[in-house]
């Protein structure tokens, strides 16, 4: 499966992001097939750029957003994604183990 996500690039504790389509099986910060864009949330405010087209023709052949590429994806007008938050758990918290 193809996904759209963030790569990390950038020094210690002053990172930015490269949206990049990658195999859903290779490493974060490993191989991919194409770069779409930056995204540099240390900078106030974060700077977005991300090649409009090219995410769209991704979307339309299959390739799945993050999360957070797809908020991103949705910020910069982007509108044929359809967000999937998760929903807030219910239900009883978990029971601590007998010490």
């Amino acid at each position: 499966m193809v996904k759209i996500r963030l790569k990390r690039m950038g020094a210690k504790k002053a990172p930015f992001y490269r949206v990049v389509v990658a195999e859903s099986t290779s490493p974060r910060d490993g191989r991919f097939k194409e770069i779409l864009g930056i995204y540099n949330p240390v900078t106030e405010p974060a700077e977005v750029k991300i090649d409009i087209e090219r995410a769209r023709y991704w979307l339309s052949v299959g390739a799945q957003p993050t999360d957070r590429v797809a908020r991103l994806l949705k910020f910069n007008g982007v509108d044929e994604i359809q967000l999937k938050f998760r929903p807030a758990p219910t239900g009883e918290p978990r029971k601590k183990a007998k010490e």
